[in-house]
């Protein structure tokens, strides 16, 4: 007796590209599966939604800065040179990165095992814990495009 295999895999299709507004850069769910190392426990339609809601919400909080840019001229990422520290083309580095931050953690948020036994709490608290310190990176990069300090510390 010899095994065929069925063809039944468990790799979904790449999706396409998602357009975003014009002024940042469409994001690539295949990029994001590779450069975040998604495996295929989570479906193309989850990464691709995950995505979609990020870029919603990291554009919400470039919402200003991305205005300046324009008032100054810039019709998009492309055209925004950044100060001389920074090496160039890092706008979109960064955006990428407070986008494919902020879906990873909430995938990560999404896929928290369940279970009944010590071991499940356990995967499930490193799983939060691992999505708050996502959550801190997309933060940080959106920090780095608006030339913010990381850490903001007031005295009462």
């Amino acid at each position: 007796m010899s095994l065929i295999a069925a063809g039944y895999g468990t790799e979904d299709p790449p999706a396409t590209d998602i357009e975003n507004n014009g002024f940042w850069p469409a994001v690539s769910p295949a990029d994001f599966r590779l450069v975040e190392r998604l495996d295929s426990n989570v479906t193309s339609e989850r990464a691709v939604h995950a995505l979609q809601v990020a870029m919603a919400d990291i554009n919400r909080q470039l919402a200003t800065w991305q205005q300046e840019q324009a008032d100054d001229g810039a019709e998009s990422i492309g055209d925004v040179s950044p100060p001389s520290w920074l090496p160039p083309n890092v706008y979109p580095l960064l955006y990428k990165r407070a986008v494919y931050a902020t879906a990873h953690a909430t995938l990560l948020e999404r896929y928290r095992e369940i279970s009944a036994t010590g071991e499940g709490d356990d995967r499930g608290e490193a799983k939060a814990a691992a999505a708050d310190e996502y959550r801190r990176d997309a933060r940080w990069a959106v920090s780095e495009i608006t030339g913010r300090n990381h850490t903001t510390v007031e005295l009462i």
